[in-house]
């Protein structure tokens, strides 16, 4: 049997303005030596509900990009804004400067460019290794399998795998390999195992 995995690969912009969102919630509470990318030392205020919020918020971007793989963040930053800060024109200032140093970072060669490089060989190994295993499980991909990379880990909650989409951490590739592996496989078996 000859593998017919189709795999795409895409870092979401959208994804990743959460992420550096969420390290700038956590960092609040953290010591030096266990600060995350970005560091600002300004105290923002989020709501209450955050960690429940940024799990909805969380869902509903990805849902849209494994459905339609768009990756548009201007569509979300109001709905980010909204659903993770505190509403008032302070907050709402604030949050403009975290947008645009994200928005600077992002497009720069440290950023986006960055992070889609680093993952471009191993990206290759993932997709050998995955066709490699669904060729010896009798596995026919029914669609495309979608990865969006993130540069850094979703803390807030575990990332359950979904019918062919999944999202993965450069430190998930680097330091987690065969339980990526696991994982990815895993998203593929989902929805064999629900056509039966």
């Amino acid at each position: 049997m000859k593998s017919t995995l189709l795999m795409k690969t895409e870092a979401p912009i959208s994804l990743n303005f959460l992420v550096y969102v969420q390290n700038i919630f956590l960092n609040r509470n953290r010591s030096r030596n266990e600060m995350k990318f970005p560091y600002i030392t300004s105290k923002f205020e989020f709501r209450e509900d955050f960690d429940m919020r940024y799990r909805e918020l969380w869902n509903e971007v990805s849902k849209r990009i494994a459905e339609h793989s768009i990756n548009f963040l201007e569509d979300e930053k109001n709905i980010i804004y909204q659903g993770l800060f505190a509403q008032d024109d302070n907050t709402l200032n604030e949050y403009n400067e975290i947008y645009r140093s994200f928005i600077v970072w992002w497009r720069s060669i440290a950023g986006g460019f960055s992070l889609e490089r680093s993952v471009d060989e191993i990206g290759q190994q993932i997709y050998a290794d995955l066709a490699g295993l669904l060729v010896e499980k009798g596995i026919q991909p029914q669609k495309e399998f979608i990865i969006s990379y993130i540069y850094d880990e979703c803390l807030l909650f575990e990332l359950e795998p979904s019918s062919y989409y999944a999202v993965v951490s450069i430190k998930d590739c680097f330091m987690n390999y065969i339980g990526l592996i696991q994982k990815l496989q895993q998203s593929i078996l989902l929805s064999s195992l629900n056509m039966i």
